[in-house]
């Protein structure tokens, strides 16, 4: 599609987006009326169109879907505000960042509706900036590398400057190129005009407007927005830039993208204090009048304070981004990274004499959700999922082992090293691949866009210059053999055409046709020529001049070959990426996710990307993703939970290739953990409530019941009808478990880890005899048939009252307490009791307990013996919601929960704990701290 508003086609376009309601899926049957009838409208008005391709690019916008965006949050000293000031308040510079989104950058309706929500999330969270008196607030937003986190913070800038934040600074990496990008996108989505060229958007004489500051506001309202830094290499903040204001603070917003160095935010900070400070009593000065909102983008990058004694002072920059927040009376910070490994281990508690508190999330944590369309580490690398009855996620053909490169070049080398001999098979060949990706994608009509490969072997600058003379030379012979279209061309066309062959149309066979339209040979091949001609080599590290000038290509595209190393490491995106050629080793999980530039988008040429490196690179790749998805899987349950950032205990699984979770420096509040179940009680409280999943736990509870009664005859309790077997062996209990379904946010119970460690500790002599119990309530309504047995539901009530939407039941506890007494006799429950109390007593809690907890239970279980409740659990009219539903009607969800002795001989597995975590009552942890 053009990017002319004035084509039929995008105009087409338009309207039926008018016509699909927003906030849902729209159907397919939706979609084709709404086509149907703006084809019609525009037939009659003597516009030709082509009816398939207006549905083929109206598909192509609403068939991505993403879920909402989950989080923790404090109320604590936090006024709600945003609802209201949705209705008095403007939201200009929203609405046309909404509108440069969808018109401009063509993103899916859904998309842009889910920014919309997950926007109002984050700003929510923070304080009204029209909101008298000092408060400060600090949250973190996780999203993945690549997927879309500078769109969701520029949309956040956008509504904050339109709700009353009047000073936005963005903290965008530790590289002038980053931060120009960044500046960039700013100049592009908030500030509507080319910094490069004026300060001030209403500036007399200067009118370069650009992106969002092209779409036309209702009765032509001009936004009046400043920003002392541009988008040139040179263009952050420092003495001259401050020199060159001309504008008063307050009047209207300032937006400021700054490197995130100590130096430049401490100028920031003395700028801002003289020109708009209050002198106060202690002789300080403090900006009262004017809000500040701090974006800190790769939050986890430099502003984490690596100093280990708590009472030493902080890292510069740490303390430079604290003081400037301190240095405003009213202040917000939000930090944005894809790999919060570090900022999870920031001390909650830690505040520094002259910096003040930390950087830690106190306010909110929100996770934002990928799009469909998002091209992850899961997608790349797949994902084994063993925690429940979710497929595994099985990687796509995209990765290519390079086995020759360590003659080449070693491995580990120094700055000095010489590369040894021309390069090898493996680099010849990917970028070959690059060529063909780049005709493939012309032959499908993507001529005029960014194509770009990412050679990435080396972090010393002198290496990579080698590496970019051979890489530019093989360039350059592969365009001169080609030309001779005989001799040697001949040879160098088979050569692609077999690569064609025998990979790219395989791999393009595995994805659904309408994502990946099948090319012949012949269409590819008519495009090689111009797509190797187009192809330009570039150094992109600290000493090269060479940059990625994407914008100033905007129209034409860029076709580039970018080698480099630290540069190229984080946050910078490399526009069109299809190929990587990519050997560096990184021994830390953040560093291996940021400098896996390939994750991202790539719509209509998903089947021509490819990641050349070595089969150790790929294997630590995979356990970092299953690393990564089990703390997000975390995040999601606290979330379900309704916790606080303060209960954010979080624990990350260690590597078994010896990577280290973050620098060594980023983890000196984190303490390696080693879990088991020994002595813990894992229990079952979030439930999928999908139809599909309930029924399969009342057909497991069902199988499981039958089986038990094969085995033998249990006992009733004549009382509550409680169904009691003993004597089950543990492969009956591992059965159940891995039947069940639990929700996939119930990462604290696993069923499927609870039943290897069962089968583990059954080989070991333990676990090896359970009581087993069919929870019946005697104050049921009405009776459940499992098996042969009738029994009396129990009910728990939902902490989410929204249960039936969201598809998700959550409750406090499943477990009534006394009923893990069972299985044990009338000494071991007074022994568990009397050391229950003397706990109480050592707390100095004023009242005895009357029952024993279940951690004292447990101690008393022998390590052959275990427990395992079972509880049907009944849902209905009596939670007070549920409408619709008929009186009486009612679900039944099965519940359980393990009664684990401890154990003597039990495997562990060893995470890095926050410290919170490790103030959690909730399981027994064997520590050690780091570097023992």
């Amino acid at each position: 599609m053009s990017d002319s508003p004035d084509e039929p086609l995008v105009r087409a376009v338009r309207l039926v987006r008018g016509f699909l309601v927003h906030g849902h899926q729209p159907s397919q049957d939706e979609v084709e009326d709404a086509v149907n009838v703006v084809f019609g409208m525009m037939a009659g008005r003597g516009e030709q169109l082509d009816r398939d391709e207006l549905l083929k690019e109206v598909e192509t916008l609403v068939t991505v879907f993403q879920e909402r965006s989950l989080g923790l949050s404090d109320p604590k000293g936090h006024e709600a505000w945003l609802q209201e000031a949705k209705v008095d308040r403007s939201w200009d510079f929203w609405e046309r960042y909404r509108w440069f989104l969808e018109d401009v950058k063509k993103l899916p309706l859904s998309v842009v509706h889910r920014l919309d929500q997950t926007t109002d999330d984050v700003l929510g969270q923070l304080e009204d900036p029209r909101r008298q008196g000092p408060w400060r607030r600090r949250g973190l937003v996780i999203g993945q590398v690549q997927s879309g986190k500078t769109g969701q913070y520029i949309g956040l800038g956008a509504k904050a400057v339109d709700a009353g934040y009047q000073f936005i600074v963005v903290l965008a990496g530790i590289h002038n190129d980053l931060r120009s990008q960044t500046q960039l996108r700013i100049d592009e989505g908030l500030l509507g005009f080319n910094t490069q060229y004026q300060m001030r958007a209403n500036e007399p004489g200067r009118t370069r407007a650009m992106g969002a500051g092209r779409m036309p506001l209702q009765g032509g309202k001009r936004l009046d927005i400043a920003s002392p830094t541009n988008s040139r290499e040179d263009g952050d903040f420092g003495r001259k830039a401050a020199a060159t204001i001309n504008f008063p603070l307050g009047r209207f917003p300032v937006v400021l993208v700054v490197k995130k160095h100590w130096r430049i935010l401490e100028y920031l900070r003395n700028w801002a204090v003289d020109v708009q400070g209050t002198d106060l009593v202690d002789g300080g000065r403090i900006v009262q009048d004017i809000p500040l909102l701090v974006i800190d983008d790769e939050a986890d990058n430099a502003s984490i304070n690596t100093v280990k004694d708590p009472d030493a002072d902080p890292t510069k920059t740490n303390q430079a981004i604290r003081e400037l927040l301190n240095s405003f009376e009213k202040s917000a910070y939000v930090g944005y990274t894809a790999t919060p490994f570090a900022n999870i281990y920031i001390d909650p508690d830690a505040e520094h004499r002259k910096a003040g508190e930390d950087l830690f999330p106190e306010s909110f944590i929100r996770s934002l959700p990928s799009p469909s369309n998002y091209l992850g580490p899961e997608r790349v690398f797949g994902l084994r999922i063993a925690d429940d009855d979710e497929p595994d996620i099985e990687p796509l053909p995209l990765v290519r082992h390079v086995r020759d490169a360590e003659g080449w070049l070693p491995l580990r080398h120094k700055a000095g090293a010489n590369l040894r001999g021309g390069p090898p098979a493996s680099l010849r060949e990917a970028v070959m691949a690059f060529v063909l990706s780049c005709a493939a994608r012309r032959a499908r009509g993507q001529a005029k866009v960014h194509n770009s490969m990412l050679v990435h072997v080396t972090r010393f600058t002198r290496v990579q210059g080698q590496v970019h003379e051979q890489v530019d030379d093989l360039r350059r012979l592969l365009s001169d053999v080609l030309r001779d279209r005989y001799g040697r061309g001949a040879e160098l066309l088979l050569e692609f055409r077999q690569l064609w062959e025998q990979d790219f149309k395989q791999t393009t066979g595995c994805f659904a046709a309408d994502e990946a339209p099948s090319l012949a040979w012949e269409e590819v091949e008519a495009e090689l020529s111009d797509a190797l001609k187009k192809i330009t080599v570039k150094s992109i590290n600290g000493t090269s001049q060479d940059v990625l000038d994407y914008h100033e290509h905007r129209r034409i595209g860029l076709s580039v070959i970018a080698i480099g190393g630290q540069k190229l490491s984080r946050g910078l995106t490399l526009e069109g990426l299809t190929v990587s050629y990519y050997l560096r080793w990184a021994n830390t999980y953040d560093s291996l996710l940021q400098m896996g530039r390939w994750f991202g988008y790539r719509p209509g040429f998903e089947d021509l990307c490819r990641l050349y490196t070595t089969p150790e690179v790929q294997a630590a790749y995979v356990e970092v993703t299953s690393a990564a998805d089990e703390l997000s899987r975390e995040v999601e349950e606290m979330s379900t939970l309704g916790l606080t950032p303060r209960d954010f205990g979080l624990k990350v699984r260690s590597s078994s290739l010896g990577l280290m979770v973050t620098a060594a420096n980023k983890m000196s509040n984190g303490k390696r953990v080693l879990l088991s179940y020994s002595g813990e009680g894992p229990e079952t409280v979030i439930f999928d409530f999908s139809s599909h999943a309930v029924r399969r736990n009342l057909q497991a509870l069902e199988h499981f019941v039958r089986r038990l009664d094969a085995v033998g005859l249990p006992a009733v309790d004549d009382r509550s009808g409680t169904v009691t077997w003993t004597g089950i062996q543990p492969d009956l209990i591992a059965a159940f478990l891995t039947e069940y379904r639990a929700d996939q946010m119930a990462q604290r119970v696993r069923p499927r880890l609870i039943a290897d460690y069962i089968e583990q500790c059954a080989r070991n002599s333990e676990l090896c005899n359970w009581t087993v119990a069919l929870v019946s309530s005697s104050q049921a309504e009405s009776t459940l048939g499992i098996g042969d047995h009738q029994v009396g539901p129990v009910r728990r009530a939902a902490l989410n009252k929204d249960f039936r939407k969201e598809g998700r039941y959550t409750i406090r506890r499943i477990l009534s307490p006394v009923d893990e007494q069972l299985g044990l006799d009338d000494e071991q429950v007074r022994k568990a009791l009397e050391k229950t109390r003397a706990e109480a007593r050592l707390k100095e809690k004023s009242k005895d307990p009357k029952e024993p907890s279940g951690v004292y239970l447990r101690r008393q279980r022998d390590p052959k013996e275990a427990l395992l409740l079972l509880y049907p659990v009944a849902v209905g009219t009596k939670e007070g919601i549920g409408e619709g539903v008929k009186e009486g009607a009612l679900t039944h969800l099965v519940g359980f929960q393990v009664s684990f002795p401890e154990s003597k001989r039990h495997v562990r597995t060893e995470y890095m704990a926050n410290a919170i975590y490790l103030q959690e009552d909730i399981y027994p942890l064997d520590t050690q701290e780091d570097g023992e």
